[in-house]
């Protein structure tokens, strides 16, 4: 048996419901496919609604005594599950590379950085602050306290299985909420295996509940309607986001939205260029241009424009695209069919309307959803390529005049999630990071996420705040006593 095969076959492929494995209610199954040959990989459990009841009535029954467990416990918990899985990360990295096809070298640095999450807020839990008082005239004394906010529903995207539900399990553990995740249909394999290493290092029953299903709105609208959940964390697109808003309005839920990015990356001419184009490499490539934060406008000072475009062209074309666990593979596929022809769309659409393609723009024939890395230049900026998340290994150059110009047009956007500039300009660089429009502003660097920075959008790009303290504090509520 392949190494590919036993990694498969030890995932778990049920739901996860009151700390025991089960089937789907109705005995369905999804089939999660290899997106580097569209094949299958294996099946999971298909929930129905009767399978999202169950889970969150066991996330409810947990609740009153996860919320008593003590703070150093709830935080043991999350260290060991770090431990597991720094101490399995090739196996785990293995098996993300075979459901979402990001290379294996990208899949254990993704291991390592959903691990780091359950680590900081394990040292989170016992730091969960309030607040004493005693009343200026004497008369009473006043205590702010935090307190867990309840069952959570937590939705997670394809794009990172691991460490976008590790954000949101660690916090809500460190905390004491129970919860319920789904994780996006593509990709559910990593969660499956998560669920189970957390077992394996000690979370109780009912706390941790996973269902996957190819019917997300049919399983999760009703729960969300329910009225025992108290919180609803989604990260993902912002149609399915502002839908979920409008649901979770029913019984006035908590809510927090990651939702879609279009992020601006800067470049001026007194930037160093092979730096800004180091780091143009890493804000457009990682994860093969499928991340919120991709660098998808990269608008360039005139003078180095033409520098700039060949030197990220050379860079582009350089890469080498296959399957993801072989050797000296950059880029993976494109996560499914879908997703591949709305890449093509995109770039037919702006090359139409005028943009040149200095490399890439056409699919190669073939099996999987492979896109080649491309580079646009002179891209129309009402072009859907300019308005629209493009979510691949596409980056299209805009050529700008000055800094006011580029300010204005990146944030000309319905979307503020992140942003980055390039200049050694000391003036300048405090001036983007005052009027960038976005939830993050990074100069001389690429945009991405650390568990001591609070993250998170503005505008159309979603609310609430992940990781730091701001992240433990989308899980708890606030409560003022006044004692006389």
């Amino acid at each position: 048996m392949s190494r590919e095969r036993e990694v498969v076959e030890a995932c778990p492929t049920e739901l996860f419901i009151g700390g025991k494995w089960v089937a789907a209610e109705s005995g369905k199954t999804l089939t999660v496919e290899d997106p580097s040959t569209g094949t299958a990989l294996c099946d999971v459990a298909d929930a129905s609604p009767a399978d999202g009841k169950a889970a969150l009535d066991a996330a409810v029954a947990a609740q009153a005594d996860w919320a008593a467990t003590p703070p150093r416990e709830r935080g043991e918990i999350l260290r060991r599950t770090y431990e597991l899985m720094t101490e399995r990360a090739d196996d785990l990295a293995l098996l993300m590379t075979l459901e979402m096809g990001k290379p294996v070298a990208e899949s254990k640095g993704e291991i390592a950085y959903a691990a780091e999450f359950f680590r900081w807020f394990a040292e989170e839990a016992v730091r969960i602050d309030g607040g004493y008082q005693i009343a200026p005239n004497g008369s009473g004394r006043f205590l702010v306290m935090r307190q867990p906010v309840g069952p959570c529903l937590l939705i997670t995207p394809w794009n990172f299985p691991a460490a976008m539900g590790a954000r949101k399990i660690g916090p809500a553990v460190a905390a004491g909420c129970t919860m319920v995740i789904k994780p996006a249909a593509q990709t559910p394999l990593s969660m499956l295996k998560l669920a189970e290493l957390m077992t394996e290092a000690g979370l109780p029953a009912g706390v941790l509940n996973v269902v996957t299903t190819h019917d997300a709105g049919g399983v999760m609208e009703p729960l969300i309607r329910d009225g025992r959940a108290r919180k609803l964390s989604f990260t993902g697109s912002t149609p399915i986001g502002r839908k979920l808003i409008e649901q979770a309005a029913d019984q006035v839920l908590r809510t927090s939205m990651e939702l879609g990015g279009n992020a601006p990356l800067l470049v001026f001419e007194d930037a160093d260029l092979d730096k800004a184009v180091d780091g143009a490499m890493l804000a457009k490539m990682r994860n093969g241009g499928e991340a919120c934060t991709a660098a998808n406008r990269i608008y360039v000072q005139a003078p180095v424009m033409d520098a700039f475009a060949a030197r990220l062209t050379e860079r582009m074309a350089a890469l080498k695209v296959g399957r993801g666990t072989e050797d000296g593979v950059d880029v993976g596929p494109l996560i499914d069919g879908t997703q591949r022809d709305k890449v093509r769309e995109l770039v037919d659409d702006a090359v139409d309307q005028g943009a040149r393609a200095l490399t890439g723009g056409s699919v190669a024939s073939g099996n999987g959803y492979f896109y080649p890395p491309t580079v646009l230049a002179d891209v129309p900026r009402d072009s859907p390529a300019a308005r629209e998340e493009i979510f691949g290994p596409v980056a299209a150059l805009f050529r700008v005049q000055d800094a006011s110009e580029a300010i204005a047009v990146a944030n000309a956007s319905r979307f503020g999630l992140g942003a980055s500039a390039w200049t050694n300009d000391a003036a300048e660089k405090d001036r983007f990071a005052a009027e960038l429009e976005s939830g993050s502003v990074f100069i001389n660097g690429m945009v991405k996420s650390d568990p001591r920075l609070p993250f998170g959008g503005i505008k159309k790009s979603g609310y609430g705040r992940e990781l730091s303290v701001h992240g433990i504090r989308e899980f708890v509520n606030v409560k003022t006593v006044w004692i006389a």
